[in-house]
């Protein structure tokens, strides 16, 4: 295994945040504390619009550092490097070294380099020419291409100098807690996790509310749910998940309810108990994963419908997203597979043979009152919640 004497964090969007940007950093430095926790010991500090994390024990396991700092928001690149004397012998026989190790195949490279301490006597460029040069002539059967490398060999020149040859994607977006909280609704399938995955990556600390409905639905899907939540906590931090009892107030509509409304009506009632978990912890949006047009209660009538429930705005970050493209995500993040898994939800359980896919709001409210003041039973369910920590 490559030795990795310390990891280079570079963030993006963050840079550009002017007044506000410590911030937006802080937060990000302690998002990246938290999660390195179990792994060990390190020294986490910023310098330049650059993240140094640096092990503080022996003997650390620096590739799962790494990975696990891919699943941190506000992270665009993740680069781990070795440290060397600040001269260019050191600096071309770490290149080497590095260039030694990941070669197998490789007949190409290009060197990059990054000068932040200008009393260093080679600027950029001239270190770019000087670097090559010296892995020419330290290394057989390996040339230069400026276009298309086999190998970049990158250096920063900075109170000491760095090289390295990987530069790992992460994770984007915004350090989670750095844009408030908002509730989401988690079902079992696929498409929720997702959007809670997006909303987090602007910086949104979610909350999550998931119905259960038993004995009609299993503590099998019930384990489902819990298990998505833990997965999504990799990236989107703690959640807290409140787990509701829907059984009574899904027969109930089901016993008095026009069958063909079923579905709208209870996704109102969902998004009305969501609603008051939402104020009471301090959450200012709803959050569901609805796709336009992707089954009947997601029609434009039927979110017009849905959204009437509440006052809060609702965020649907896979409106515009075919199910294929939410699947990709939902693989890349890693819920897919506990997401197909075949446990249903209170919301697959009792469909209605043939909903209404373009309900008037009208309609929909004059449906509604045969159940009478609902206010008592919605309050009765939020009583009787679960609420579990995930991390």
């Amino acid at each position: 295994m490559q030795k990795i004497d310390l990891i280079l964090l570079k963030y993006g969007e963050i840079a550009l945040k002017g007044l506000n940007k410590p911030l937006f950093e802080g937060k990000l430095l302690n998002n990246i504390k938290s999660r390195l926790e179990k792994i060990g010991r390190f020294s986490v500090r910023k310098a330049q619009s650059t993240v140094y994390v640096e092990p503080l024990e022996e003997g650390l396991d620096m590739e799962a550092a790494v990975e696990s700092l891919t699943q941190v928001f506000g992270i665009v690149n993740i680069c781990p490097v070795r440290k060397c004397e600040k001269n260019m012998e050191s600096i071309a026989k770490t290149a080497i070294e590095c260039i030694n190790y990941m070669r197998t195949t490789e007949k190409t490279f290009k060197v990059e380099a990054k000068r932040e301490d200008k009393k260093f006597p080679l600027n950029s460029p001239q270190i770019c020419m000087e670097l090559g040069g010296m892995i020419l002539e330290g290394i057989e059967d390996i040339s230069v291409d400026v276009h298309r490398p086999d190998i970049t060999v990158n250096v920063e020149v900075r109170q000491e100098a760095f090289v390295y040859t990987r530069k790992i994607k992460g994770a984007g977006g915004m350090p989670v807690g750095t844009n408030g909280k908002s509730t989401i609704l988690l079902s079992g399938g696929i498409d929720s996790p997702v959007a809670g995955f997006m909303i987090a990556k602007r910086g949104v600390e979610l909350e999550a509310v998931h119905f259960h409905s038993h004995p009609y639905t299993s503590d099998r899907a019930k384990e489902k749910v819990i298990d998505l939540a833990k997965q999504m906590s990799k990236y989107c931090g703690k959640i807290r998940l409140h787990i509701v009892p829907f059984t009574k107030i899904q027969l109930d509509i089901i016993e008095k309810c026009p069958e063909n409304y079923l579905t709208v009506i209870m996704r109102r009632l969902m998004m009305r108990i969501a609603e008051k978990i939402s104020v009471r912890e301090g959450s200012a949006a709803l959050i569901t994963g609805e796709s336009i047009g992707q089954v009947a209660s997601q029609t434009m009538e039927s979110l017009v419908c849905t959204d009437n429930a509440v006052s809060q705005p609702v965020f649907r970050p896979c409106i515009g997203m075919d199910k294929e493209e939410i699947v990709l995500i939902s693989k890349k993040i890693g819920t897919y597979e506990t997401s197909i898994l075949p446990y249903e939800d209170c919301c697959t359980i009792f469909v209605p043979k043939h909903p209404k896919t373009k309900p008037q709001l009208a309609e929909i409210i004059e449906a509604e009152k045969v159940l009478g003041d609902i206010e008592a039973a919605l309050d009765e369910a939020i009583a009787e919640e679960e609420v579990l920590v995930i991390r």
